[in-house]
């Protein structure tokens, strides 16, 4: 991997202090010639006004719908994609304890890059539906959940899954627009939102997992972008339930991803208390255990308000390589321990609750 590409950090105490403008109008993405006008920001829900046939190249714009639910056992990972000259559905179930990967299915279509457009705003009520291949699918999402259905073929073996997840009141993402600024078109702009309770099932042949409200949670990354061709991230992300010093019910969740394009005016960082976003700083890995990802993580934010380490237990690791086209991700999962800080100065000590980091390489 090329030096530049490289984001990790000596020590914690180098991380720079960023800015972190906040938008909370509807603002213009691009200008008339497909030049990004938001250079860096974040919002509580997304209000960056996205057209994508204004960006340029056409053909290097990428969509995708991903979500991920999780109980601590099990992880359902469902995402519907379009990258412009191609695009998928794929449906994949692993336990994380054995390993064993239960589902891994994908159905791909050339082309469709209009005929599949993905919805402009991630946190309005929307509907995809479509048929790609064998698998029959549909997202629906209206303010208070998310309902994700399907069905199809894996080898020959029925395929189905049916998964609702839920919104609180007020609940708020993080959506973030990151630029490249010596390359005026290009940007990275997703919706990460976490802490939605969630219930349902994966169906395959006779056999059925199921998802409870109890300890099972749903995860969004929902995102659109039009990026280099090298591209390097790392992601973490977490829900949990707690209880305050009173034995009060309450959610507690977290996200973090970092490395990708200027991230000068906003990072992707927050701490989620019963849906309401707590905005942090820079973070990255005290020192990253690249080729060795089943060690300790040890994370660190410029504020001192992230400070956790993971102890992994699986690494739920893929290489899709097409030459031209590859992926290598390691998406490590394990259990956290540590403390978050909220906006009001209140600490909230975190013990042995399970989440995910992963560390992406991409050539796409």
């Amino acid at each position: 991997m090329k030096e530049e590409l490289k984001r990790t950090y000596k020590s914690y105490k180098e991380l720079p202090k960023r800015n972190q403008i906040e938008y909370t109008e509807p603002t213009e993405l691009f200008g008339k010639k497909g030049e990004v006008l938001v250079r860096g920001g974040w919002a509580r829900k997304d209000v960056f006004l996205y057209d994508k046939e204004k960006a340029r190249p056409k053909s290097r714009c990428k969509e995708w719908d991903f979500y991920q639910i999780s109980n601590g056992t099990l992880v359902a990972q469902i995402n519907f994609a379009n990258i412009s000259v191609a695009g998928y559905i794929s449906v994949s179930l692993v336990d994380i304890n054995t390993g064993i990967k239960v589902v891994d299915h994908m159905d791909i279509f050339i082309g469709g890059r209009k005929k599949y457009a993905l919805p402009k705003c991630a946190t309005e009520p929307n509907v995809i539906e479509h048929k790609i291949g064998k698998t029959e699918f549909k997202f629906e999402t209206t303010k208070k959940e998310r309902h994700l259905t399907g069905k199809g073929l894996h080898k020959k073996t029925p395929l189905e899954f049916d998964i609702k997840m839920y919104m609180m009141d007020l609940h708020e993402s993080l959506t973030t627009v990151l630029p490249w600024n010596k390359k005026k078109n290009k940007y990275f702009m997703t919706c990460k939102m976490n802490s939605m309770p969630a219930e349902g099932y994966i169906k395959f042949g006779e056999e059925e997992w199921k998802f409870d409200l109890s300890n099972s949670f749903g995860t969004l990354d929902w995102g659109r972008v039009n990026t280099p061709y090298r591209l390097v991230w790392y992601w973490g992300n977490g829900s949990w339930h707690i209880k305050d010093d009173k034995g009060k019910d309450h959610i507690l969740g977290f996200e973090i991803t970092w490395a990708i394009g200027d991230e000068d005016n906003a990072t992707e960082t927050a701490i989620f208390y019963d849906g309401k976003l707590h905005k942090f700083g820079s973070i990255d890995v005290e020192n990253f255990p690249k080729g060795r990802y089943m060690e300790p993580w040890h994370f660190v934010s410029e504020d001192g308000r992230f400070d956790m380490t993971m102890t992994p237990k699986f690494d739920y690791a893929g290489d899709m390589n097409l030459v031209l086209l590859r992926m290598q991700s390691h998406q490590v999962h394990g259990l956290w321990n540590g403390f978050v800080i909220l906006d009001d100065g209140t600490k909230i000590e975190v013990k042995d609750q399970y989440a995910f980091c992963e560390y992406v390489e991409n050539r796409w």
